[in-house]
């Protein structure tokens, strides 16, 4: 087994066999009863809407964005988002639902400034709408958790907003994928995974400590409440235990927590044979020594990345699009054994034409051991800037590892229209995701390899102050105050 190391707070080295260690790259740990992979969100919301319909006592969202006027089933439109939750608590006299979203989160996306007028879903007293301030200038609140009764959580990428919805097909044209205001949008890949048990109550209070800390009043802890898990829903694991790490910036006198990091990073270093990734982003040149090595390696581990090829807006192209083709440029330069692949999804649009898939995942697997998943991308400011949260199970069972590859084969069957069976024979019979993929990825549907050409290596100039990995010390100084002046501009509209 490859050890991990890892640096003291007196800079002595320390080796471990483990990955994932509380402390040091987790802030808990503990067992779910069951765990199972929502692939793409029209799964994801339909799972919600059927449990919003059964809480009990609790339901706690917390997310970068929120949108009231989406519908969860777009097949089936009967309520908006904000209806449900509405009809949810008139039907119930003891559930409460506690909403907290990021004060920039609606003005951000555009989509959802409706959450600054006062709602006719909103104006319960049972339903408690709140704007989460408490971040450095430029920093986000970026977790995307869900927990109901505190027995059932969901965490991953997938905020309960706009132009998050779609199927595992990825159809170019699909009527039901369109926002509220009626606009089509393009394909998205996304992943949410859903838990019970201790597990889920540890997410409980991860959001309890995010509503003190964005709203000062404190929640107590509900006990006892019946388990909500789906009849038709097979847990993909059952009675792993499960890592839970954060990213909170440092500022004003906080602690600052970059476990969700630290543990992406420890992951990597232990991988052996396979390594796959899928992100948005892939600007952190943080890890580009650890994988250099690994490439350089002549028995180090295959790496295969599935990102998004187009980048949105000025900021994000010059930031994150040049520094993703700069990273990738530098790893190719260390693959001397050819172990290299970043690639992007695309489906079939029209008459040999191609649609992008957009890819919004912040998924890490390592070999067949270790599954890390949540909202933290690899870029700078996931590292240190942005509120995170990343669940991850390290296999200490059969039945964790199974499904650890099994999840990684069915992601790679769903980008290359192929079998998930077929995807795990091939990798079975070479000992390579590589070659599966390229045996496999002969249809319309499939991926695309990363083309950038020659150019720099080093990172954008200014990416620490555009994409910082830590609240910048000068802004800092003026947190406070603005702080005080977002919460009475949103206070005139609430």
């Amino acid at each position: 087994m490859k050890h991990v190391s890892h640096r003291s707070a007196g800079g002595r080295k320390q080796v471990r066999d483990a990955i994932i260690v509380p402390g040091i790259n987790a802030w808990q740990s503990a067992q779910s009863e069951k765990l199972a992979f929502l692939v793409d969100a029209a799964d994801y919301y339909r799972r919600l809407e059927d449990v919003f319909r059964r809480a009990r006592k609790t339901i706690w969202i917390i997310g970068w964005d929120f949108n009231a006027d989406i519908y969860l089933r777009p097949d089936r439109p009967s309520q908006t988002l904000g209806e449900l939750l509405r009809a949810a608590v008139d039907e119930n006299e003891k559930l409460e639902v506690r909403i907290l979203v990021w004060s920039m989160g609606p003005i951000y996306s555009g989509k959802s400034l409706s959450l600054f007028t006062e709602n006719t879903w909103s104006n319960h007293p049972r339903i408690h709408l709140r704007f989460d301030t408490k971040h450095p200038l430029r920093g986000s609140h970026h977790q995307k958790v869900v927990v109901v009764d505190d027995c059932l959580a969901f965490i991953g990428g997938i905020d309960l907003t706009a132009r998050r919805w779609d199927t595992p097909e990825h159809l170019a044209d699909n009527p039901l994928r369109v926002a509220p205001d009626g606009n089509p949008y393009e394909p998205v890949h996304d992943l949410q995974a859903a838990f019970s048990g201790a597990a889920a109550s540890m997410i409980g209070d991860l959001a309890r400590r995010r509503w003190r800390r964005a709203t000062g009043e404190t929640i107590p802890k509900q006990e006892g409440t019946e388990t909500l898990w789906w009849d038709d829903l097979s847990a993909d694991m059952s009675g792993c235990h499960i890592g839970l790490a954060l990213t909170e910036p440092g500022y004003a006198g906080r602690r600052e927590r970059r476990e969700a990091m630290r543990l992406t990073l420890d992951a990597l270093s232990a991988a052996r044979r396979h390594i796959y990734i899928e992100s948005q982003y892939f600007a952190f040149f943080g890890l580009a020594h650890i994988i250099e090595q690994h490439l350089q390696s002549p028995d180090g581990p295959e790496i295969v990345t599935i990102v998004t090829r187009a980048s949105h807006g000025l900021v994000e192209k010059i930031m994150m699009g040049y520094n993703r083709d700069r990273l990738i440029r530098r790893l190719k330069r260390a693959d001397r054994y050819n172990r290299l692949r970043v690639m992007y999804p695309v489906v079939p649009d029209g008459e040999d034409g191609e649609q992008d898939v957009l890819i919004h995942s912040k998924l890490l697997i390592i070999d067949d051991r270790f599954l890390r998943l949540g909202s933290s991308n690899l870029n700078n400011r996931s590292e240190g800037l942005d509120t995170e949260a990343d669940i991850a199970v390290e296999a200490k069972a059969e039945d964790c590892s199974r499904a650890i590859v099994s999840l990684r084969d069915r992601l790679i069957a769903e980008h290359l229209d192929a079998l998930p069976e077929a995807v795990a024979l091939r990798i079975a019979a070479t000992g390579s995701v590589i070659e599966a993929i390229d045996a496999l990825n002969i249809h319309p549907r499939g991926l695309r390899d990363m083309d950038v050409g020659a150019g720099e290596t080093a990172p954008v100039w200014g990416t620490g102050i555009v994409d910082p990995r830590k609240p910048l010390w000068p802004l800092q100084k003026v947190r406070t105050g603005f702080e005080t002046i977002t919460s009475r501009f949103l206070g005139i509209f609430l």
